[in-house]
């Protein structure tokens, strides 16, 4: 039995899963960790990633290759996106996380990051219908419109929480980078004959913030995946969310149940990029999906 490992290195988190084949196609999970490590924190265009971010993802990362090595996990795919793809420090900070952990990162593009989500998400909800699957990640949002598993339409966006949240200084300015950048995916889904959704396709969203939405929504002390996975958020209830969230300290936000830790300050951003998100394109209504591209990693 091959037991096979990967890893989705984030601008806000890294994610570990750990999984064995169970044929057929399923995989049995043997480990899934995920750690707020914000390493997309104080991030310049100058410095790239900071040395307090660096050490936090290094904690973390030693630690999974330890999980890694209990497992005795055969084969490793570990990925790094937007930070990591966007830093001037990018390749200098994974040539060191190989060195101290054994872990050889490989950085991913927007369009393979957007790929692999989408056979994560449609694996996972086992839809075979069109869809808009959304990934908010902490340095940008990756959209794909697909027909089962197969994309039509591809593009990542400088939209991540952690960029919106620490490069702009207010909730207008952030809704202003917003609602410029889907304007002009607008634009090109129109320019490609795409911008009318065939009817009955869905909007899925995935990653932090969807299941965020979604355990806020549930009000869930405790993250639980299987409750999460597949549940439905309509646009009304996020838009009540977002208003009781709003005019909340960071620190307050933290008593809302499905908030976790790390993530108070940064859900207006989410908030923000879901709600113009269903706006736009006219979806009342979206599925979280609680797989997505840790799970693509492992089927591609």
């Amino acid at each position: 039995m091959e037991i096979t490992a990967a890893i989705d290195l984030g601008t806000n988190s890294a994610r570990l899963l750990i999984a064995a084949p169970q044929g057929a196609g399923d995989l049995e999970t043997l480990v899934l960790k995920r750690v707020i490590t914000r390493l997309g924190g104080g991030f310049t265009r100058e410095r790239g990633i900071s040395a307090a971010a660096r050490d936090r993802t290094l904690s973390a990362l030693h630690d999974f290759a330890r999980e890694i090595e209990r497992a005795g996990a055969s084969r490793v795919r570990a990925v790094a996106t937007s930070a990591v793809r966007d830093a001037v420090n990018g390749r200098e900070f994974i040539d060191r996380v190989a060195a101290e952990t054994g872990i050889r990162f490989e950085i991913i593009d927007g369009r393979e990051e957007a790929l692999l989500t989408l056979k994560g998400v449609v694996s996972g909800l086992g839809r075979s219908g069109d869809s808009l699957v959304f990934d908010i990640g902490g340095g940008s949002t990756e959209y794909t419109l697909a027909s089962g598993m197969t994309p039509l339409f591809t593009r990542s966006l400088p939209l991540g929480v952690v960029r919106l949240t620490e490069g702009k200084g207010t909730v207008d300015a952030m809704d202003d980078k917003i609602r410029r950048e889907l304007g002009g995916l607008m634009r090109e889904l129109d320019n490609a004959g795409l911008g009318g959704f065939p009817a009955g396709a869905a909007l899925i969203g995935t990653a932090g913030t969807a299941t965020t939405l979604a355990a806020m929504d549930l009000k869930l002390a405790r993250y639980d995946h299987r409750r999460v996975h597949g549940h439905v958020l309509l646009f009304p209830v996020i838009r009540d969310l977002f208003e009781t969230v709003l005019p909340l300290a960071a620190e307050e936000r933290l008593r809302i149940p499905g908030i976790e830790k790390g993530r108070e300050d940064l859900v207006v951003a989410g908030f923000l990029i879901t709600l113009r998100t269903m706006e736009l394109f006219g979806f009342d209504r979206f599925t979280v999906s609680d797989a997505g591209l840790l799970e693509g990693l492992l089927t591609a």
